[in-house]
């Protein structure tokens, strides 16, 4: 479909009427009755998924699934399938100092990036609503092929080493957000968890500066670019925002409004009602009371999108999925007839 991300921010700043992008897509295997495990392999049936949630839950825009290990297995990480949840690594692929320099890029299509492709392209040729198609940020990444430990030791001890293979996976992860765009994707939602776990200042230098400029290879007036970050990011905010992304997606972690008065009124936030605690353990009577207490005390900022903090479980209740978005239509109602 058509989508314009200038015609999305006027849609959000020119209304209190508020949107809703769940990260939403694992739900949708139990719709369908797959097997996870094939799932998370085939992209057909990842469409499926996402087709199947868009016509119960009226997202007004939809997400692919967030698979943070499939840029790793392109790479060469060996991925485990427990039939029960996401796929994981199984140990990390860069051992010593010399594994970096001998890294290579893998060729976009590589693995199951083909796979994430064609769900991609589909959900653009056959789905009515725009879907932003999911990726992992050259920082986590990198923490993925090297180890979350001993990636943070090589910023503080061999910046020079951690520079080489942030070199690496940013341009491996800037050619496939541009194959991504190239499939028609609305936008993109770039995960960069790791970034949550250093300092403003490493942020900006190890993680950040390389966003920069993978968004801005591919900026464009339509293309939407959220970065999502579900740590303790309030302190990150002015790193997050040098990145150009035109939103940024937030996580429970943080109180929603220790953001909002940091974000630019020209730039989305998005979240951030928790996944587990609510969607996942909590009964249809708490998320919407939860949801419903998000939406009003957001209220006086127009530039927030109501989402989660992160991916909803595959397990979730489907009547707190009802809830979430009952409780949004209610307070749209609400709103309206305010006016």
């Amino acid at each position: 479909m058509r989508f314009c991300k200038k015609d999305l921010l006027a849609d959000v700043l020119g209304s209190p009427r508020r949107l809703a992008m769940p990260i939403l897509s694992a739900p949708g295997i139990a719709i369908i009755g797959a097997d996870p495990d094939m799932v998370y392999q085939q992209g057909e049936m990842q469409f499926k998924c996402i087709a199947a949630l868009a016509e119960r839950y009226p997202a007004d825009l939809l997400v692919t699934f967030m698979d943070l290990t499939v840029e790793a297995e392109a790479f060469g990480c060996s991925v485990q399938y427990s039939g029960a949840g996401i796929p994981s690594l199984s140990g990390k692929l860069l051992q010593e100092s010399a594994d970096c320099q001998k890294l290579a890029v893998p060729a976009i299509g590589s693995g199951r990036t083909a796979e994430v492709l064609h769900c991609a392209a589909k959900c653009a040729a056959e789905l009515p609503r725009p879907v932003l198609a999911g990726l992992i940020g050259p920082f986590s990444l990198a923490c993925r092929l090297a180890g979350m430990t001993e990636m943070l030791m090589l910023c503080l001890e061999e910046p020079a080493l951690a520079h080489l293979l942030l070199h690496k996976t940013s341009q491996f992860c800037q050619q496939y957000l541009q194959a991504l765009k190239q499939s028609g994707s609305a936008g993109a939602i770039i995960a960069e968890p790791a970034a949550g776990l250093i300092s403003p200042e490493m942020c900006r230098e190890f993680a950040a500066d390389y966003l920069h400029r993978m968004i801005t290879a591919v900026r464009d007036d339509a293309f939407l670019l959220v970065l999502h970050n579900c740590g303790k990011t309030d302190k990150q905010i002015a790193e997050l925002l040098s990145t150009g992304a035109d939103a940024l997606h937030v996580g429970n972690a943080v109180d929603i409004l220790d953001i909002l008065p940091q974000m630019p009124v020209d730039r989305l936030l998005l979240g951030n009602l928790d996944p587990v605690g609510s969607l996942q353990n909590g009964r249809p009577a708490r998320v919407y009371q939860e949801t419903m207490a998000l939406l009003q005390k957001t209220a006086p900022w127009p530039n927030f999108i109501l989402s989660t903090g992160c991916d909803v479980p595959r397990e979730v209740n489907h009547e707190n999925l009802e809830a979430f978005f009952q409780a949004r239509a209610d307070y749209n109602r609400q709103v309206t007839s305010a006016d």
